[in-house]
């Protein structure tokens, strides 16, 4: 391999794109295309760099299967990058297993780790986890480990285990120095960061106040009862309740505690749950039947008591009652969330992460994008969404483009 080349693809490693560019920007053969698409990725031009890695893939030869393997993983990457989750992922298992084969278990890691990125976004934390439990991060260089702990404290900071979260991270922003590429701290950083921002806010006993993630996990293991309303599950130490299919069930818990240790009365829960305006006999009615609903799915941890004027809860704990809610309570919340990540996002990409339907996610962009909390990028199938953007933003994108040997 040429000078030139090799000095590129040494300066996509420390994540120099332009130097890189310097070298091989006016030439069009295999190698030069792949790092050029590499490089232009790096810069934030996704479109342009998936382009340039499919040319790449073309332009090498059958015989060079090492070569067109990397260019699939790279091109999965930009998908990852552009939050576009409907990239084939058998094309990149078939170059992960052509990597492993050939022995560049480097990218044949980094390819693992791109499948287990995408399991993440996609809430299948369990698959996931499994996944990076059977990769062995010591052998690999310091991008990789970095990589391997910044999924592993993503896993935890999902399952809301702040200590192990912490961990994770703290070795992952180790390894991102020693690696000393730029775009990987701090996307570090960013993922730490996470932890001490508001992860909820609490509603007890007539107050409210914002919660981080560490919080919330002490929240969960104490004996009050909460009612999520991020998860739509009612809990305590011992008992987990799922209403997510029973919405208006859990307005109604909702109600019940936001007003605790107080009663809530009917004329509210009726307008919560039914948005009924005035408390006639057909609403009252309809009340008692889907209180008897809560009453019996609550069983287990809380009583529904009535009182003269409404309905209060009474937990068998003994301890508080508490409503969780999100950190921003607002229509389209969790489109918000997702798109809160800094990435593009492409409709369909939210639509899978969210398991809502493509039809739906595009009417919550139209809305957000109407009040200003969104915006639209490219045309046709390149468009994608982001929020904002926010001052001094840098790209968290990292390809794999390792020293050639």
């Amino acid at each position: 391999m040429d000078s030139l080349i090799t000095a590129a693809a040494r300066a996509l490693a420390t994540g120099d794109p332009l130097g890189a560019l310097k070298r091989i920007s006016l030439r069009n053969d295999a190698p030069a295309l792949a790092l050029r698409g590499i490089a232009m990725a790096q810069l934030g031009d996704l479109t342009r760099a998936r382009s340039l890695l499919r040319d790449a893939t073309r332009a090498f030869s059958p015989r060079e299967a090492v070569a067109r393997a990397r260019c699939v993983v790279a091109e999965a990457e930009v998908a990852l990058a552009a939050r576009d989750l409907n990239w084939p992922g058998k094309a990149l298992d078939s170059a992960r297993i052509a990597l492993e084969e050939h022995g560049d278990h480097a990218n044949a890691a980094h390819a693992h780790y791109l499948a287990i990125r995408h399991l993440l976004l996609l809430g299948k934390l369990d698959d996931a986890e499994r996944r990076l439990t059977g990769i062995d991060p010591v052998p690999l260089p310091p991008a990789a480990r970095a990589i391997h702990s910044l999924i592993a404290g993503g896993i935890a900071t999902r399952r809301l285990q702040a200590k192990a979260a912490r961990t994770s991270l703290a070795l992952a922003s180790s390894a991102a120095h020693k690696a000393n590429i730029p775009a990987l701290i701090a996307e570090v950083a960013s993922a730490q960061a996470t932890l001490d921002a508001p992860a909820a806010r609490l509603f007890a006993r007539g107050e409210q106040r914002v919660l981080r993630l560490d919080e919330v996990e002490a929240l969960f293991a104490s004996k009050d009862l909460v009612i999520d309303a991020c998860r739509y599950i009612v809990r305590d130490a011992s008992n987990m309740i799922s209403l997510a299919r029973r919405p208006v069930l859990f307005v109604l818990a909702g109600a019940l505690a936001e007003a605790w240790p107080h009663d809530a009365p009917r004329e509210i829960l009726i307008a919560r749950a039914f948005r009924g305006k005035t408390a006639d006999e057909s609403y009252r009615a309809r009340l008692r039947v889907e209180i008897g609903r809560l009453r019996k799915a609550l069983r287990s941890v809380a009583d529904v008591n009535a009182t003269p004027r409404g309905f209060v809860l009474a937990p068998h704990s003994r301890r508080d009652v508490v409503l969780l809610a999100r950190p921003i309570d607002e229509e389209h919340a969790e489109v918000l969330a997702l798109l809160a990540d800094g990435e593009s996002w492409s409709s369909s990409g939210l639509a899978l992460a969210l398991g809502a339907s493509q039809r739906t996610v595009q009417r919550a962009l139209d809305a957000l994008a109407a009040a200003g909390k969104a915006q639209a990028l490219g045309r046709g199938r390149a468009r994608r969404w982001t929020t904002p953007p926010a001052p001094g933003f840098a790209t968290t994108l990292l390809l794999p483009a390792p020293p050639p040997v």
